[in-house]
């Protein structure tokens, strides 16, 4: 069984959602579903159709995340050095060509939200910055081509998903 790395904060999140669509939104999806039933034709019913399949979808997400949290192991990233680039490490980087900067926080697979700066540690650019540390310059194979950056700082800070 493969295990999925992940900070306190995700797999918070991940368990609070799973409470809710168990807690909330299945059963408000059920009476709902009641209600269309007795509403009459259900061939024509387009009520009942859709709280059916509202149903049906929240049933795989909460089989999806009760599998993913089945597998979870929490790492602490406050707990582990961060002198070179390791998981739940923050990188501020610079693309030495452009002198653009970028900063990114590595994290577990189900945190990953690349636009808010979160990259899984799966991804090919957080595989190629695992153990650079402060002014290290590599060139990164990525799906967009190669590019050429520095580490300019690693560090920890606490995530907000």
């Amino acid at each position: 069984m493969d295990k999925e790395p992940m900070t306190r904060v995700g797999y918070e999140k991940i368990t609070n959602e799973l409470e809710f669509l168990k807690n909330k939104e299945r059963p408000q999806t059920v009476i709902a579903l009641d209600e269309a039933r007795q509403l009459g034709d259900l061939k024509e019913n387009a009520e009942y159709h859709a709280a059916k399949e509202k149903l049906k979808l929240i049933d795989i997400h909460i089989a999806e995340l009760g599998g993913v949290i089945s597998k979870a192991i929490i790492i602490d990233p406050e707990s582990l050095p961060h002198d070179r680039v390791s998981f739940g490490s923050t990188v501020k980087l610079i693309d030495t060509k452009s002198e653009e900067e970028f900063e990114y926080s590595i994290v577990g697979g189900v945190e990953s939200n690349p636009e808010k700066g979160l990259i899984s540690f799966n991804s090919p650019l957080a595989k190629q910055l695992l153990g650079k540390e402060e002014g290290d310059e590599f060139t990164a194979q990525l799906p967009g081509g190669a590019k050429e950056f520095e580490v300019l700082e690693v560090f920890y800070k606490e995530l907000k998903l």
